[in-house]
C-alpha cells in the first residue's frame, strides 16, 4: 500500500492519497504540538501541503521488517526555500496508513512550512468538514 501512496503523492492523484489512509489515522505535523486524528483532517493537511510544496519529490524509501514501516524521504521547495524531509508511515493489518508521521529539515524550512500551512489552517478545517 506505501507504493500506492507514494504513487498518488508523486502524481497528485488527491483521492487516491485519501483512499490510502486508515479512517482512525493520527498524523503528527512537523510544527504543530499535538497529532491530528483521523481521515478527513490528514487528508485536507496533505491537500494543503500539496499545495504549498513545489517540486515535491521522493527521492528514497526505506521499509522496516514485516513491511509495515515505511520512511519516504523527500525534497522540495517553497519559493526560494529547500526543503528536505522524510513522511514516516505505519501500516494497520489492511495496508492502510494509520501512523503519518513528518519530519522536516533546515529550521528555515520547517519555519516556512508553519507559516504557510498556518495562511492556509482556514482552508484545511473547511475541507475537513465538508470532505
Amino acid at each position: 500500500m506505501v507504493i500506492d501512496f507514494r504513487a498518488a503523492v508523486e502524481a497528485g492523484d488527491l483521492d487516491a492519497i485519501e483512499a490510502a489512509l486508515a479512517d482512525n489515522v493520527v498524523f503528527r505535523s512537523p510544527v504543530a504540538f499535538k497529532p491530528y486524528q483521523g481521515k478527513a483532517i490528514t487528508a485536507a493537511i496533505l491537500r494543503g501541503v500539496l499545495r504549498v510544496f513545489e517540486d515535491f519529490r521522493y527521492v528514497r524509501e526505506l521499509s522496516g521488517e514485516g513491511g509495515r514501516d515505511h520512511a519516504l524521504v523527500f525534497e522540495a521547495r517553497m519559493g526560494d526555500v529547500a526543503v528536505e524531509g522524510c513522511d514516516f508511515l505505519h501500516l494497520d493489518a489492511t495496508g492502510l496508513i494509520d501512523e503519518f508521521t513528518v519530519m522536516v529539515r533546515p529550521l528555515s524550512a520547517a519555519q516556512a512550512l508553519a507559516a504557510a500551512m498556518a495562511a492556509q489552517f482556514h482552508q484545511i478545517q473547511r475541507e475537513a468538514t465538508t470532505g
